[in-house]
This record gives C-alpha cells, structure tokens and sequence, in this order.
C-alpha cells in the first residue's frame, strides 16, 4: 500500500522547496511476542511468561513508553527489572531527533537480548499508521500514532478477551491528557513514576525516577514556605532570545564556570577569528542557574558595572550546607582594582542544557529520617545538587552518579536524581572510573557488532597483499619505545647507498587496510578519537588484536606498513622523497635505553646499531636545522611511576630523563608528518587534515617576559625564532635551573594545537615548529587522525580508493572537532590519572622534605614547583581557621611580602609535603613551608598539574 508524505523545507540559498517521499505501508510487520500465533515470526523478543511484581498490575504486561518518558526516564530503562518492552518507531524517531545520546542510550537496549525490548514499525504498519489531522500538532498526531499502536496490540494479542489475568498492554505516560484519551478508549495507562513505585520487590528503581515538571516545582518548596521565594530571575522564552540574539541586544556562548569561585563564570561568545570574546559573569543572580558548559544567552550590563574577575581563590572547604535551613548567603566575589575591567553580563536564557551525569559524593542531611540530600559533584565548576534517596546511609562514603532533572526559579540548587554507585571512594578501581566519567572518555568494552570486522585469526598476510605492495622485509627496520609498549606504531631504518647518501625509511602499521571506512569499527574509533594513557592502564582506541598485535610492528614478525622513504644526503638535506605500501620484518624492538646504549658502545658493529647511528647522526642536524629557523624547544615536567608487582601501587616517583634516542625518533616522526602533510594538501587542497599551532596573542606572554626580567634577562617574542634565540640565551650565573623554568613558563604560554580541514581555513601555520605545514601520520594505532591521514595518503598514491566523506571538507571539519575534543580530554584524563598516583604515593611515604622554586606570585599565595617530583602547587596564605598573616602585594615585581618574608619569582624555597585525605572527595598534597621561614602554620598545596603534556 502506497502512501505520499509532503512537506517543505528551506534551501541554503533561502528559497522553499517542496517535497514529496513515497511511504509505504505494510501488512507482514509482525508484533514480536511469543504468545502471537497469527504472526510468522522466526525469533520473537517479547516473552510469553512475564513475571512483573507490581501491585497496580497483578496481570502479565507489555509496556509501551511514550516519547516523554524514554527521554527523561532512561535511567531506569535500562535497569535490568524493565524488560519486555514495545518500543515504537514514533517514539525511535522522535528520541533521535531530540537527544542524540539518549537515543544511542536506547539502542544499546534494544540489543540487549536479554531485555526483550521489540521495536514496532508502527509508521510503516497498514493497520497502525495514521495520517496528520487538519489543524493537528505534530505532537498531538504522535501521541495519537502510539495510542493507535497500543489499541492495535491489544486488539491482536486478544488482551481484552484474556481476563482480568491475562496479558496486558501498558501505555506509560506522564501527559494527563494522552493517559485520559488512552483510558477512555479502554486502553490501560499509567504515569510512569505511580508504575515504577507499583514495583514493590524493586524500591531502589525509585531512586532512578527522573523528576517530572510538576514535581520540579513542587518537589523540595513543601517543607517550609520560604523556599516557594523566587531566588533567580525568569529565563526568556527561546523565542525572545532569538529575537535578541538577532538585534544584537543578547549575545550566545557556552557557560564556562570557575574551578575556584564558585560565584563566578565567563561566557565564551564564538567570533570571527580574533572577534572572539568573554563575557564576565558574577554573583547567583546573574548565574542564572547555568552549568558549566550550557549554550546560553547573556545580556551585557551597562559599561559602568562592568568588573574584573576575582583575584582571591574562594577555597571549598568541602562541607556541604544544610539545603533545608534557609541560608544567608553573601556573595563574596571581589574584583582587584587594579586590574583591567572586562565586559561584565548576566545570564538571561538557556538556548542548550549540555547535562550529563556527574560523579560524586553523598553529603548525608543531618535531619533525622530525611530522604533529600545534597550531592557534591568532584568537578567543582558543577552546583550541588539535590535528589530524594532511601539509601543515604548506604550510599554515604561512595562514589556516586547523578543526574540533573531541573533547576526550578525558587531552588539554590538544582534538583536531579540518583543514578548509580561507582564503588568506595579512595579506591584506585573506583577513581579510575570516575575520572574516565568525568572526563568523558569512552571506555566500555568493545562491543560485538565492532568486534565483528576484526580479521579472523590465524591472521596472514595474502599472496594478493603481496603484489600490491613493496617488499621491504629485507631492511633492517627497527622500533624504538618507551619501556613496556606494546603498541608499537613506528619503526625505522637507515643505510648507506651506493652514491654515498643515506636511505631513510620511517615505517607506520598500516591501521587502515584493517579498519575500513563506515563500518562499526570504524565509527568506534572515531568516536574515540585517541587511546588513552592512564598510569598503569591503557584506553585502546582500537580492540587489542590490533593495537597489541596485527598493527604493531613486533620484531621477527611481518607486518603491513605505510612507508615513508627519503633520500638524505650528509648535510641531512632532503634529495627525493616516496611513499609506499609496504610488508616489513622488524629486526629488533628496543627501548630509548637499549637503543641509546648500542649507539655509545664502541664494541657494538651490526646492522642495527649502524642504521642507529646514522639515524642519531641525521636527526642532530635535523634539530639544527629546525631551531635555527626557529622552532621552539620548551619544557615540561613529566614523571613516571615505579608500581608495586602485586598491589600495582605507585612506590617510586621520578622525574623522566630525556635521552638522545628521545629525540632521534621525534625528528624523523616530525619529518614524516612534513612529508606527509604537504603530499596531501598538494593533492586534495580542499579537504586535507592538518594540524596547526597558532601564535599566542601577545599578552599571553606577559608573565614571562616579567618573570625573566625579575632576574635581569630580555625576553624577545617577536617571532618564535625571537622567542627561541631569547630563551637559549637565557642564564642566570651560579643559577643553573632558571633555563628550564623559564622553558616552562614559555610552554604554558602557548596555545593549543588543532587539527583543522584544510578547505575550512586559512592559516595552516604550526608555531612551535616554524613549520608552513603539519599533520600526524605516525600514529594510527593510538590517534583516528592518522587512520584519515593514511586514507588520504593511500588515494593520493593510488594504493587505495576514495569515499564520499573523505571528500567532504564539512564533515572532515566535524570530525576534526572531535577529534580535539577528545585529545584534550585524553590530556586531562592523563594529568589526573598522574594526580591520583601521586596522592597514592604520598599516602604510602608519609611527610617528604624537599627543595623547589617559586614559579608564580599571587595576592594571597605562591605556586611552587618541586622538579624532583614534577609537582606543581598553590600555597595559601590566607587561612579560614586561622589568623592570617599580614600580606602586602607588589603587582610591578611581583612580589609577595608575608609578615617579614618577602617572596619572588624563581626564589628557592623548601618544603615538607603530604597527603591531606580529610576531604575524601577532594584530597590534596599539602605542603608546609620550612624555609626561608613558616609565616602561620599548616599552609596548604593544592597540585595544579602533573606530567604536562607539550602543547606541540
């Protein structure tokens, strides 16, 4: 049966276009239950025997959700008491366009076997589609459409002739209205939370029930009237704030909260280029219950009340207030006078809630029998929030996932619900999770659907892989790694011609002849984006049979790699360059060490250690080269933890030694990447993936200059040439560490690196590199960059075919913002991985007495440096429990003059340190000054950053 939809929709030149789909209707789309005996259906899904303990259903029952529901409540969809559920394809559809991660979220269900959750095609169905009404809403004629299917499911299952003890339908719903019509057409409905409160052997899934708009308003205002005040201006309706945004009265960004004062936020409003800006937000009011990372509309006040942000750190003392006592709250937000007011707003709309569960702890109310609690979420840029449990006492001391369900006018604080326990707090499996949660790093299992493209073992190479490629098998190729990888995604040769020139190989695993383009492995990594290094862990961004195994370019074993081939002469000058599709044998896999120790044994004559030494040779020039014309070399503190064998507990923390093998690898992987980059921008200039380094606005340059002039040295930052010669000129007599602090320094100076489409901008310019241009093609096996860069690569050289997407500059520039999402996320995940160990580490070897540096000066406090541990920290001066000490600031030096003391950049302090675990949440080094002096007792260090990884 054939039906026609039409409808019209807007072209990107402005115009109408009207169209037209065919739709057709169906009559073989069976019911999916196994009591059906008219439908012919080979394995049905829903159960015969539905055993549900319910006391508003004694009867066996199917539920069908409305739209409503699967978005609000999916938490306790997928809790493993709900099973045996019609998902209709209205419903399917609607969730898809309104919540993509719900709708994923749904999906996952589905596939659960176990579940037993169908999908109708109701939409296609002849006896359940149903045409829109005349001056019908969209949204009523859905309703309509899933009261129709409920109907026709019990029509066809006989529901209605079964008895009062036969198989039911259920229609969930929270709309009054859609229930009202469902019952008066003699169906059997229920509001979602009076059925799940029905299920009396399962009273935990009532702590999963999101809140409904009523009870948003409702839910905590009927204890005491005073809570009914409106605490928070009215958001504007979405369309007053596209008016506004229009006329240019209101301004869009994304709400970015403060980690250290909780009543300050900016707005970051996206420009053109450098027309980019933030816009101040300070004081509850003006916060108008936004959350950190919110699309939100804000209005700038007039230009007399415009402020500058806090300079004082508001420190959370990590006790949570009583939420059902009414607060005095002062809004502590001081502005320093003499620092340069910003544009100052206030939030006047939410345009987009960017929610998402959120890690944390349970502070339990101090009212006796109490069922509302205030949670505490670990990122400190998030509000409390308060949910209704009757697992307090259970819950208390865990780690815990919430949601937010609202944020009513009249509540302090949002209002969400449970969600589920991660394990005991201070565990290391526990934080591990939290901190993958947090940083929104994917790391479930990976599933069967993805596992299904993986090659089937044993795995060889074929004669026809063979004769497509060049055979290199006989080169003596070799990888050099970090002790203990087994991820091994490059290896390298050199030797000497014939015409006295070097051959130089650079070899990557050729990732992308086993992950093919749109399959489900494929999308996985590119959600992924980049593995993930924890300490002692490893996120793969690829199934272990082919980052440990099939990609990895083991020794003794043939594996498929992309090459990389140049023709070198002895002044390290490129003669010709060549790309191939290869089959290696890697002759050895040594690590920095072992490498490095072949090259400086004199005894040592074989094949592998000569191709290292020419390769060692070659790359000092390389460097050269690349910092006379400019490059930057900067520095960073980096560790690595010695575990225990058995605990896996960190026992030792050291600072990581550089070797020169270190940086014979980086050069030809940097050469590589040149190489490759300009291969593939010559040859697809619209849709290449690039990688850039913008230039830091000057200003961000501010605190170096001043800090190296504090010890009388000239910082030039003209150019990154100025900066670099600036730097290797910097020395301080009888100072031999000032050169590397102020290397650092410089590194947080600069600014991110990027991928980027090349058809979608214009400067492709990489700073720290002096480079005109740049990718990453070295790294497949641990960055979906490289797996593009391969592909793009591999059609340029016409050893592989184009895609459609490959070609379109727009979706290489969504992925591309994927991509940075997820490698700057990879680098939080990483620094509080390093974090964790080393409060481990500390907690395990009590107080340390160590030297370190002052590297910034505040109003209040320094930030100190411990190079040993390459612990970074914050001392505080001012104190809540104690009486604070007389504290004179000189903006011009800075310097920070405490009682007698008067502290400077670079000075050379020491320092006891420790673990502060008295906030299990929140734990903390904490540091005490014992030299120059101890100006008030138990100053506090709170690690900023560990192991910061180059921005380059």
């Amino acid at each position: 049966m054939l039906k026609s939809k039409t409808f019209v929709k807007k072209t990107r030149s402005g115009g109408v276009m009207k169209v037209v789909r065919e739709h057709y209707l169906r009559d073989d789309i069976w019911c999916g239950s196994e009591t059906c005996t008219e439908c012919k259906q080979d394995s049905p899904v829903l159960q015969k025997d539905v055993c549900v303990e319910s006391n508003l259903c004694s009867y066996p029952h199917y539920l069908v959700p409305d739209t409503n529901v699967v978005l609000h409540q999916i938490d306790v969809l997928e809790n493993p008491v709900i099973r045996n559920v019609i998902i209709l394809q209205t419903v399917l559809q609607e969730v898809r366009h309104r919540s993509a991660p719900v709708h994923k979220r749904l999906k996952d269900i589905i596939h659960e076997k176990e579940k037993h959750f169908y999908t109708f095609t109701n939409e296609h169905h002849r006896e359940t589609f149903i045409e829109r009404q005349p001056g019908e809403s969209a949204n009523d004629r859905n309703d309509r459409a899933i009261r129709v299917a409920v109907k026709w499911y019990s029509k066809h299952l006989k529901t209605l002739e079964s008895g009062p003890d036969g198989l039911k339908v259920v229609l969930l719903t929270n709309d009054l209205g859609n229930k009202q019509k469902a019952e008066e057409n003699g169906m059997v409905a229920f509001k979602f939370e009076e059925y799940i409160k029905s299920l009396l052997a399962n009273p935990e899934l009532v702590d999963l029930l999101a809140l409904s708009n009523d009870d948003k308003v409702t839910a905590f205002t009927d204890r005491n009237f005073i809570h009914i005040l409106v605490l928070f201006p009215e958001h504007l309706p979405l369309s007053r704030i596209q008016v506004g945004i229009k006329s240019g009265s209101y301004l869009q960004g994304t709400f970015r909260a403060s980690r250290d004062n909780y009543l300050e936020a900016t707005v970051f409003v996206q420009g053109d280029g450098e027309d980019s800006t933030e816009v101040l937000i300070q004081g509850l009011q003006n916060l108008n219950r936004a959350v950190h990372q919110d699309v939100v509309a804000v209005q700038l006040l007039p230009r007399n009340q415009w402020l500058a942000p806090s300079s004082v750190v508001l420190q959370d003392d990590g006790v949570a207030k009583d939420d059902d006592v009414e607060e005095d709250e002062e809004e502590k937000v001081l502005s320093a006078a003499e620092a340069a007011r910003k544009p100052t707003g206030k939030v006047v709309g939410i345009i987009k809630r960017n929610w998402r569960p959120f890690c944390g702890m349970l502070n339990v109310s101090q009212i006796k029998e109490s069922t509302r609690h205030l949670f505490t979420p670990a990122d400190r840029r998030v509000p409390r929030i308060r949910i209704e449990t009757r697992q307090a006492s259970t819950l208390a001391g865990q780690r815990i996932m919430v949601a937010i369900d609202g944020w009513p006018k009249n509540s302090r604080y949002p209002n969400g619900h449970f969600v589920r326990s991660l394990g005991g707090a201070g565990e290391k499996e526990t934080e591990q999770e939290v901190l993958l949660l947090e940083h929104d790093v994917p790391h479930q299992a990976f599933s069967q659907a993805v596992l299904s493209f993986l090659p089937k073992m044993p795995w060889a190479i074929t004669p026809e892989d063979m004769a497509k490629r060049e055979d290199l098998r006989h080169l003596t190729v070799c990888s050099v790694d970090p002790p203990g990888c087994t991820d091994i995604d490059d290896a390298l040769h050199c030797r000497e011609l014939e015409n006295g020139n070097f051959e130089v190989g650079v070899h990557i695993a050729d990732v992308s002849h086993f992950i093919r383009p749109g399959n489900a492995l494929d999308k996985e990594a590119a959600n992924r984006g980049t593995t993930v290094y924890l300490c002692g862990k490893r996120i793969d961004m690829v199934p272990e049979l082919l980052s440990s195994n099939l990609c990895s370019l083991r020794s003794n074993v043939e594996r498929l790699a992309f090459s990389c081939i140049w023709e070198i002469n002895h002044k390290a000058e490129i003669l010709k360059t060549r790309f191939t599709k290869s089959v290696i044998n890697s002759k050895a896999s040594l690590t920095y060490a072992e490498a490095q120790m072949r090259i400086d044994d004199t005894n040592k004559t074989d094949d592998i250690t000569q191709s290292l030494r020419g390769l060692n040779k070659l790359a000092k020039i390389l460097k050269r080269q690349r910092i006379e014309n400019g490059a930057l070399t900067l520095s960073s503190l980096e560790v690595r933890f010695h575990m225990d064998s058995e605990t896996h507990d960190p026992i030792d923390l050291q600072t990581k030694e550089l070797m020169e093998t270190n940086s014979m690898v980086e050069e030809f992987m940097l050469l590589a990447n040149i190489s490759v980059a300009q291969k593939i921008y010559d040859e697809f200039s619209e849709c290449a993936l690039l990688r850039k380094h913008p230039a830091p606005p000057p200003s961000n340059y501010d605190v170096l200059i001043k800090a190296a002039k504090s010890k009388n040295v000239e910082i030039h930052v003209d150019s990154a040439k100025a900066l670099a010669d600036s730097l290797d000129g910097a020395k301080v007599e009888s100072f031999s560490y000032f050169n590397t602090l102020l290397r650092i320094l410089a590194t947080r100076c600069m600014m991110q690196a990027v991928y980027f489409c090349s058809g979608m901008d214009s400067d492709f310019h990489h700073y720290g590199l002096a480079s005109p241009i740049y990718t990453h093609f070295t790294s497949p096996i641990r960055r979906y960059s490289d797996i593009i860069v391969h592909r793009l690569l591999a059609v340029a050289i016409g050893a592989d075919s184009t895609y459609p997407d490959l070609m379109d500059k727009h979706k290489q520039s969504a992925l591309c913002n994927n991509l940075n999402y997820r490698h700057k996320m990879a680098q939080y995940a990483q620094r509080a991985s390093v974090t964790f160990h080393t409060q481990l580490f500390f907690k395990s070897r009590g107080m340390l007495n160590e030297e370190g540096f002052v590297l910034f000066v505040r109003k209040n406090a320094i930030i100190v440096l411990i190079p040993k541990f390459g612990l970074e920290g914050t001392v505080f001066f001012d104190t809540k429990d104690k009486v604070s000490p007389s504290l004179v600031y000189d903006e011009e030096g800075p310097t920070l003059k405490v009682e007698q003391h008067t502290f400077h950049i670079f000075d050379r302090v020491k320092v006891t340190i420790g673990l502060d675990d008295s906030n299990i949440q929140h734990q903390k080094i904490r540091m005490a000054l014992t030299e120059p002096s101890k100006p008030t007792d138990g100053l506090n260090m709170k690690i900023n950053t560990t192991a910061r990884e180059k921005v380059l």
